[in-house]
């Protein structure tokens, strides 16, 4: 089960918009996908780097079969390739995983070196009006996805962050 953590919806370009953000540790294909649906995502917004992911467990999220299976289910998909941390910035964060013994999958949350890297090599180039003018003026629920668990673990939680400065509402879909 899932569940949504959060505020109200923003009124743009008229509609109501709302923000969601979601990780996939921790789900199974069908939870997945039907946590989706079940939200009334309309647009997939995938902030990764790598678009892949190792092992099979979580191969559902590998980018040519989660963009097939988003396309079936008639959600939208956009990649922000802007919004994923660089090399340089993935790198603070193993060096903090590393120093507490922490793997990506048990990490609870970011390193203060990562967040501070990612703020001034990512967010400070990113305007999110740049977004809502990417996104198709029918798209009524929108999802910033990450592999993580949950939204303290993962960049997505900072750019949700960002986003609530900037006067959009985030909701987080945290799988309980």
């Amino acid at each position: 089960m899932s569940s949504l953590q959060g505020n109200n919806t923003n009124k743009i370009r008229g509609v109501q918009m709302k923000f969601l953000t979601i990780g996939v540790y921790g789900y199974s294909e069908e939870e997945f996908f039907s946590t989706l649906v079940a939200n009334k995502v309309d647009v997939f917004i995938d902030i990764r780097l790598r678009r892949g992911m190792r092992g099979k467990k979580y191969s559902f999220v590998n980018s040519s079969y989660l963009q097939n299976r988003l396309k079936e289910l008639n959600i939208s998909y956009l990649h922000l390739k802007e919004l994923a941390p660089t090399e340089y910035v993935r790198e603070q964060q193993k060096i903090e995983d590393k120093a507490r013994g922490k793997s990506k999958q048990s990490r609870t949350e970011l390193g203060q070196s990562f967040i501070n890297a990612y703020r001034e090599i990512c967010l400070s180039r990113f305007d999110p009006n740049d977004l809502i003018k990417k996104l198709d003026p029918r798209h009524k629920v929108a999802v910033l996805f990450c592999v993580e668990a949950t939204p303290n673990a993962c960049h997505r939680g900072l750019v949700a962050d960002f986003l609530k400065e900037h006067g959009y509402s985030i909701y987080h879909i945290v799988k309980e």
